[in-house]
């Protein structure tokens, strides 16, 4: 079975187009289409209102005898939603648009007739400027004028915008400086409060030194506390022995001694001769 909706269909080889009859049309026939309103209208029978976008089934026909430079007019008929009475309108090829022709009115556009007198007051400057060339050189001095005003009055607000631009750079600035001014504070201060932490665990690890005991004898150390504190950079480095308490210095003292004397001793073999002396006989 072959399928419902096909785009090829089968041609015989005989086929021949040439003898298939032609359907007689009429020159001037009408075709129904779907549109909607190209425009709100009223109805001249019964003044119902046919608003922009209703959709209808019309009838298209060609008008004969007139045309806008070789473009076809269209001529559409439809039918009043309450009465049924026939309207037609047509294309519009030299405004872009629709004309309302006969059974209905198109309703009134503030716009449109705004550009129609502005067209029709163009024309008319026209025509006055052709024949008078005192008139068009006083048009042109007015327009020349006007131009002028328009320049001035565009300066004058880009003057005011670029100074209102400047002010507005000139606040983020300050702002800016005084963001940044508070991000350094802030800066220093978590860095005064981590040194300050530092110091702390400084003085917590290494504040209390223990001291041997003294060279008494006794067996018991001295409650002698030294604190360590910070070197600055530019400080020169102080001796070790500054470093040490008074005990501490007696007692490295005392041993360098002791160090020495048997560096004395241990050229020796460490063999002591006595001589005896000789009995009489």
């Amino acid at each position: 079975m072959s399928e419902r909706k096909v785009l090829n269909k089968y041609f015989p080889p005989d086929f021949d187009p040439s003898l298939i009859p032609r359907r007689k049309v009429p020159k001037n026939s009408q075709q129904v289409v779907r549109l909607m309103a190209p425009f709100s209208m009223r109805c001249n029978t019964c003044g119902e209102y046919i608003y922009k976008g209703k959709k209808f089934n019309a009838r298209k026909e060609t008008v004969e005898g007139e045309d806008y430079f070789g473009i076809k007019i269209f001529r559409f008929y439809i039918k009043c939603t309450l009465c049924s009475a026939e309207i037609t309108f047509k294309t519009d090829p030299k405004n872009t648009d629709y004309a309302a022709e006969h059974g209905a009115s198109r309703n009134f556009e503030p716009w449109r007739e705004e550009q129609a007198v502005e067209e029709e007051d163009r024309l008319a400057k026209l025509d006055e400027e052709e024949n008078n060339p005192m008139k068009a050189l006083e048009n042109r001095t007015v327009d020349s004028k006007r131009e002028m005003e328009i320049l001035d009055a565009l300066q004058d607000i880009r003057a005011r915008n670029a100074r209102i631009e400047r002010a507005g750079q000139s606040d983020d600035l300050v702002a800016r400086l005084e963001l940044q001014t508070e991000e350094e504070d802030e800066e220093d201060e978590e860095k005064k409060r981590l040194d300050e932490e530092d110091e702390k665990l400084v003085q917590a690890v290494f504040s209390k030194v223990s001291v041997p005991p003294t060279a008494s004898g006794s067996g018991e150390a001295s409650n002698v506390v030294a604190l360590k504190r910070k070197a600055n950079v530019g400080d020169s480095e102080p001796a070790l022995e500054k470093l040490l308490s008074e005990s501490a210095r007696t007692l490295i003292a005392s041993k360098s001694s002791l160090a020495a004397k048997k560096r004395k001793t241990d050229g020796k073999l460490g063999i002591k001769i006595v001589k005896k002396k000789k009995k009489g006989v």
